[in-house]
């Protein structure tokens, strides 16, 4: 999978600047992304915080390690 140029931090920095009232297009020039990853972003960030983002992070590799353990039967 590709690796993102940024960081879940940033991400949700940039959201919240979103919430600050900047809009979408504005935003998406000043960072260099599509409207398409904006809203992808949103959709999956949005109204996290940096510790919520963490811990769906640490629970997404879990169930991936989980998965290669226990094929499907």
């Amino acid at each position: 999978m590709k690796r993102s140029r940024f960081s879940e931090e940033q991400i949700i920095g940039i959201l919240k600047e979103h919430q600050a009232g900047l809009g979408a297009r504005e935003l998406c020039r000043k960072h260099g992304i599509s409207d398409a990853t904006f809203y992808k972003w949103r959709s999956r960030y949005g109204g996290m915080e940096v510790s919520d983002a963490r811990r769906l992070k640490t629970l997404e590799s879990e169930n991936t390690k989980l998965k290669k353990c226990w094929p499907n039967r």
